[in-house]
């Protein structure tokens, strides 16, 4: 349990540039103490003490901002940067030494039973905003940009982007010639969708005319 927490801690430091020591990490950021919670919990649940479970899960969402069914496996060395608003499915899987920012789910899609919510693998960083729903696979070493919403597989060591998510790397590789887009550059839906709605408008407007000459 020592050994996992150190690591954890390190984990943190290597990742977070804002950390200033390992008591800081361990008292006051709430990704440690969601996990430390979480491994609580997930033991209650696979003993069948769900009400117990649920209930250190609940009191861990009350104080971090994350939620973290039970259920839900995770891996080592998981980091949670910042934290508020991570929810995370009870059957969702997630590998070791990941990176997740703010506001990321692993949700399901509601169509599913069983397997309902995602397995991430090892090495993966999920971007602030990102959902990945539905029971499918995120490969090794891949990169998801933030505030893309993942429907589909994605394959190891690649990068995906946008909603929903599409893979615009593989290893490195751009893939049919697409412009990388990094988690700063992200189109807005909401952008694209009044822009059509403004070429909607003016062509309306343009018929409206057309007819009163």
């Amino acid at each position: 349990m020592f050994k996992d927490l150190r690591e954890l801690i390190n984990a943190y430091k290597a990742r977070d540039p804002a950390a200033r020591s390992s008591l800081e990490i361990l008292l006051l950021y709430p990704g440690v103490r969601a996990v430390r919670s979480h491994r609580r919990a997930h033991w209650f649940y696979e003993r069948n003490h769900s009400f117990i479970a649920r209930f250190i899960s609940q009191r861990s969402r009350r104080k971090t901002g994350i939620e973290i069914h039970p259920g839900a496996t995770i891996g080592k060395r998981l980091v949670m940067d910042h934290g508020m608003g991570i929810v995370i499915g009870e059957t969702a899987e997630i590998g070791d030494d990941c990176l997740i920012y703010h506001g990321v789910t692993l949700g399901g899609t509601g169509k599913d039973t069983g397997k309902r919510h995602p397995t991430i693998g090892n090495n993966v960083l999920i971007g602030a905003g990102a959902k990945v729903l539905g029971p499918i696979v995120v490969g090794d070493n891949s990169r998801i940009a933030a505030n893309s919403v993942v429907l589909n597989e994605i394959p190891e060591d690649s990068t995906a982007v946008g909603i929903p998510a599409k893979v615009v790397r593989i290893a490195g590789e751009k893939v049919n010639y697409v412009r990388e887009v990094d988690q700063v550059h992200v189109s807005d839906p909401v952008s694209l969708e009044l822009a059509n709605l403004r070429k909607e408008l003016n062509e309306h407007i343009q018929r409206e005319e057309n007819l009163n000459k």
